[in-house]
């Protein structure tokens, strides 16, 4: 099993109840701001951190969710938001005030099955009675602590440690399952527009390390090299990965008997609901005119002319299909500017800057609603013609059918 990104913690509870106070204990130094004042946190703010006793971690500060005025509805919003971003939650409730608020919260950690450990702050002013223990009591929660001072943070890590998911952790390695030791892998990366000035994208990088990691061999060589390389060495790599955009290219290069796929199509399958991308994937065939696609992408970018999502494939899709259709991009964790109901198919972008519960709760509302999901790359595979070449390493073709592996 391989590392991933490191865990998201959010802190949540009313102004001024001792989030950031709790944030500098738990790292062992002060970067949050602490105050009397209600309010001082004003928007989620992550911050990278280590735990002392248990690791490295993402801590989501957020706003008090009782904040007023018409500014302090917006930050209870992007509070409220905040809630799909993490692993596990931390809700602190202080001065025997367990309402309507908290139980919205506790609610919301619920509803998008998120785990979560309830603190009682600053019992030096007010200790909890039978009320609020009761109220607590009648919780799902994982855990319950008091805490007031340095000494109750071994118990809260302690409580951390109990409460949050293994998933959070650990997930499958990206490729160690379909290469072996010495394999040769071969990585086709161009460079174009798009790409990050003296550095390579994530994805790239994740896979580089992936093949070290699995005792295989890497080769990383641009699209227009592909043909030069093989005919002069003779090498046969035992797997080629390329960038989807240029999947034509490294189709007619790379000999039919060597597996194909895409860094798109590999996090497909790492991160992603692969089984329903599979399923989703040819209702691309369904598409009628006028129909709605949304595109989304799990991270900001600079957009260029050319931009993969708002450009390429909604220009691929619909010359796949012959028809007008209309396309919306979402970036990050922006709201949609249409209900879901009203798109005829989701295509999510590969998800590296994201963890995997985060790309899960990004896609749950079109499961629910029963809308077709995909993946950048398999959606490019799929109007290219490609499709059951680039997905054959992850799945196995029974007449005709794709299933996963």
């Amino acid at each position: 099993m391989a590392r991933d990104k490191h865990p998201h913690i959010g802190i949540f509870g009313r102004r001024n109840y001792g989030k950031s106070t709790l944030i500098n204990l738990l790292a062992n130094q002060e970067i949050a701001i602490v105050s009397d004042q209600a309010g001082t946190t004003t928007d989620p703010v992550k911050k990278t951190m280590e735990i002392t006793g248990f690791g490295p971690v993402t801590i989501i500060d957020t706003a008090g969710y009782d904040d007023v005025g018409e500014l302090g509805k917006k930050r209870v919003q992007k509070t409220q938001k905040s809630i799909k971003l993490v692993d596990l939650g931390i809700l602190l409730v202080s001065n025997n005030r367990f309402d309507d608020a908290e139980t919205q919260i506790i609610k919301s950690f619920e509803e998008n099955d998120i785990p979560y450990v309830i603190v009682y702050s600053k019992s030096d002013v007010s200790s909890p009675n039978a009320d609020i223990m009761q109220a607590i009591g009648n919780t799902n929660h994982a855990n319950f602590i008091v805490f007031n001072k340095e000494e109750d943070t071994e118990e809260l890590i302690k409580a951390i440690t109990k409460a949050i998911p293994e998933t959070a952790f650990t997930h499958p390695s990206l490729l160690g399952d379909i290469i072996s030791y010495g394999d040769i892998v071969l990585l086709i990366t161009p460079i174009d527009i798009e790409a990050p000035e003296g550095r390579m994208i994530l994805p790239q990088v994740q896979a580089i390390r992936d093949i070290i990691d699995n005792d295989a061999i890497c080769i990383v060589l641009k699209e227009r090299e592909v043909d030069a390389f093989l005919k002069r060495t003779g090498i046969k790599p035992n797997l080629a990965v390329t960038d989807s955009q240029v999947f034509l290219k490294a189709d007619a290069s790379i000999p039919k008997e060597i597996p194909l796929t895409s860094f798109s199509i590999m996090l497909a399958r790492y991160k992603g609901d692969f089984t329903r991308y599979l399923q989703g994937t040819p209702k691309i065939d369904d598409l009628k005119d006028g129909d709605r696609v949304l595109l989304l992408e799990s991270c900001t970018h600079h957009v260029s002319c050319n931009d993969i999502a708002r450009s390429k494939i909604p220009r691929w899709i619909s010359n796949y299909t012959g028809k007008h259709h209309e396309f919306d991009v979402v970036a990050g964790f922006d709201n949609l500017p249409h209900p879901i109901e009203d798109y005829s198919i989701v295509i999510q972008c590969g998800g590296c800057m994201i963890s995997r519960k985060q790309l899960a709760m990004r896609l749950k509302p079109a499961i629910d609603a029963g809308v077709p999901i995909t993946n950048y790359g398999m959606t490019i595979a799929f109007v290219l013609g490609i499709y059951e070449r680039a997905v054959a390493p992850f799945v196995k073709i029974d007449e005709g059918s794709l299933n996963y592996l």
